[in-house]
C-alpha cells in the first residue's frame, strides 16, 4: 500500500487491498489439502499495513501456527535509509485446520499475555529488537488471536485487527521497557522518559512515520501533539514524519526551561550531559543536587540505556556524550553528596 499513487488508481485503497489479500489468502485455503501448509512472507513496519494483513488472514479461513522474523535485509541498506527500516522479514505459517468457534476477548487477552510473555522472551534472547521486535510481537500475536473463527467482546462487538495491534504494542512497549532498564527501574520511570528510551531502542537517531510514533507514544500514556506544541519538547515533526531530538540537538534554553517547568528525567539528562561537555553552560553537580537526581539509579540507568540503543556510529554524538558523562558518575554521586572534591570533576 506504501507508495501507491493514490491519484492514479483512487479506487485502490486500504479497503481494496484487504478485499483483495483476503480473496487470495482464501484461494490458498481452497486448494490447500486438510492440514496443508501456507506461508506467507510480509515484511512493512506501519501497522496499518499489518491491520490489512491480519484482518485478512483472520477472514480467510487459515489458522496460523506460527510467524518468525527472518533477517532480510542488507545492513548497507538500512543505514544510507534516513527513516527507520525493518531488518527483518516475518514469515507466517497457516494451516488449512478448523478453528475454534468463538472467543471472548477478555479471555482471549489473557491467553495472548501468557503467550506473548514467552514468545517475547525468546525474540529477546535471539537478539531482535527495535522496530523488528514489535513487528515480531504482532506475527507472534496472530497465533492466539487466528485460533478463533471470530472474536468478539461480553457486548457483541467483533474484535478486528486494530484493537489486536492497540494492545500487542502496549505489552511488547512494557516487557521491552522491563528489559532495557532491568533491576527493576522501570517502575520508577515517568511516561514522557519511557517514551524516549523506547524511541531510540525502536527507531535510533532515524526519523519515524507520524503514525507509528504516535502508537508507541500512546502505549507509554503520551499525548504526541500535546507533547511537540510544549516549549522546549524535544520531540518534533517534519511533515509526515517525528523526530525525537537529542540533548546536542536542543538549545540549552529550551532544555533548562523544561526542566524548570517539570523536572522530567530525560530532560535532566539531557542538560547535564551538555553542562559536563561545556561548563559555561552551567553546573552538572548543582543541576543534580537541585532536582534530586544525583543519587538516583533510574537516572543513570535511563542514561546507559539510551547509550546502549544508539549504533556505534551515532552521528548525532549523543551516544559519545553520554558516554563520557557516564564514566564518571561516581564522581558525580560524590559531589553531590558534598564530598570534597579533588581536581576538576571528571577529569582524570
Amino acid at each position: 500500500m506504501a507508495g501507491w499513487d493514490p491519484v492514479r488508481y483512487p479506487n485502490k485503497d486500504k479497503q481494496f487491498f484487504e478485499s483483495n489479500l483476503t480473496q487470495a489468502f482464501r484461494e490458498s485455503a481452497r486448494v490447500l489439502k486438510p492440514g496443508g501448509v501456507a506461508v506467507v512472507v510480509y515484511a512493512h513496519k506501519s501497522t496499518a499495513g499489518w491491520e490489512t494483513v491480519i484482518n485478512a488472514l483472520l477472514d480467510s479461513g487459515l489458522v496460523v501456527s506460527a510467524a518468525w522474523p527472518l533477517n532480510t535485509e542488507m545492513q548497507s541498506r538500512l543505514r544510507a535509509n534516513e527513516s527507520a527500516a525493518l531488518a527483518s522479514s516475518i514469515y507466517i505459517v497457516a494451516r488449512k485446520a478448523a478453528r475454534q468457534p468463538t472467543g471472548f476477548y477478555n479471555e482471549v487477552r489473557q491467553e495472548l499475555r501468557r503467550h506473548l510473555d514467552a514468545k517475547l522472551e525468546q525474540l529477546w534472547s535471539e537478539g531482535i529488537s527495535g522496530a523488528d521486535f514489535f513487528i515480531a510481537a504482532i506475527g507472534s500475536a496472530i497465533e492466539v488471536f487466528g485460533r478463533y473463527e471470530q472474536v468478539m467482546d461480553y457486548e457483541g462487538n467483533i474484535i478486528r485487527a486494530e484493537r489486536l495491534l492497540d494492545d500487542v504494542r502496549e505489552m511488547a512497549t512494557d516487557f521491552a521497557v522491563r528489559q532495557i532498564l532491568r533491576n527493576g527501574f522501570a517502575g520508577e520511570v515517568s511516561e514522557l522518559t519511557r517514551f524516549y528510551v523506547l524511541f531510540r531502542w525502536e527507531f535510533g537517531e532515524a526519523l519515524a512515520p507520524f503514525d507509528e510514533a504516535r502508537k508507541l507514544a500512546q502505549s507509554c500514556g503520551i499525548d504526541l501533539v500535546q507533547e511537540w506544541s510544549r516549549r522546549g519538547s524535544f520531540v518534533k515533526k517534519q511533515k509526515e514524519f517525528v523526530r525525537v531530538l537529542g540533548p546536542q540537538a536542543r538549545q540549552m534554553d529550551d532544555i533548562l526551561a523544561a526542566v524548570r517547568s517539570r523536572r522530567e528525567l530525560i530532560d535532566v539528562l539531557h542538560a547535564a550531559v551538555r553542562m559536563w561537555e561545556d561548563r559555561r553552560l552551567g553546573d552538572p553537580v548543582e543541576l543534580l543536587a537541585e532536582t534530586g537526581l544525583g543519587l538516583s539509579d533510574a537516572f543513570y540507568r535511563v542514561g546507559q540505556a539510551v547509550a546502549e540503543t544508539l549504533p556505534a556510529e551515532s552521528k548525532d554524538k549523543e551516544k559519545k556524550l553520554l558516554e563520557g558523562f557516564l564514566a564518571g558518575r561516581e564522581r558525580v554521586r560524590s559531589a553531590v553528596r558534598g564530598v570534597p572534591r579533588q581536581g576538576r570533576l571528571w577529569e582524570e
